[in-house]
């Protein structure tokens, strides 16, 4: 067996182990999910049934919440690894301390956000946002999420090692989520406005370009510092 292979066996070993976790009995997708459907649910009742009202806050809205589930899942996202020393171990695999951080970022996304993305349409129909957002805010969403599960996971890094780190985490990584939200949420109400929503769609991919570029070496350096 080939290094090359060998490493991504490894790599999607962690994968298929952190999604498996996530959607066991109490992991973060479970608690992100319910979180992003109650939350938005309660939109309803909070500012009441008008539609017009709806339609106006309805990406704004579920973008907000998608960024506040995905925050909630962050704090466990080394953190069991962490404590039972297990991310020693990883940190000696093939695939290096950078490699680990990128399959399990990954294996975030795909557990913990993908499942907002593929719910969000069902929750904008009870937000009454307009036909012809639907399509948009389903693409902002898949170009604009993993930007929030790439930064997350240098905060994430970051506080894995502090005791009750959740609220230091928050602090580290809300900033850096503004771009993504502000990109997202504007494309939606371009296409709402009947305007061209390109601008705000590149600009979004943009920042996630960007996060896929930094994460993984920040992500890993903040481990290692942990570690030692």
């Amino acid at each position: 067996m080939t290094a090359a292979v060998k490493s991504t066996g490894v790599f999607w070993a962690v994968v298929r182990r952190d999604i498996k976790l996530a959607w066991s009995q109490g992991g973060t997708g479970t608690m992100a999910l319910s979180f992003f459907l109650i939350a938005v649910s309660l939109f309803p009742f909070g500012v009441g049934p008008e539609p017009q009202m709806l339609a106006r806050i309805a990406a704004g809205v579920i973008w907000v919440v998608a960024l506040l589930a995905c925050l909630l899942s962050l704090d466990r996202l080394f953190q069991a690894d962490f404590e039972d020393g297990s991310l020693d171990d990883l940190a000696l695999s093939p695939i290096g301390m950078m490699g680990i951080a990128a399959a399990k970022t990954l294996a975030h996304w795909i557990s913990t956000v993908l499942p907002l993305v593929v719910m969000a349409p069902l929750l904008a129909m009870l937000m009454q946002l307009p036909n012809e957002g639907y399509l948009l805010l389903v693409i902002s969403l898949l170009i604009g999420t993993p930007a929030l599960s790439l930064f997350g996971a240098i905060g994430a890094a970051l506080t894995v090692s502090v005791r009750r780190g959740g609220v230091l985490m928050s602090l580290l990584v809300l900033p850096l989520y503004i771009p993504t939200l502000i990109f997202g949420v504007g494309a939606v109400d371009a296409v709402i406005l009947s305007a061209d929503p390109t601008p705000h769609l590149a600009l979004l991919g943009a920042v996630t370009l960007v996060g896929i570029v930094v994460s993984p070496f920040a992500t890993a350096a903040a481990l290692r510092l942990s570690l030692e």
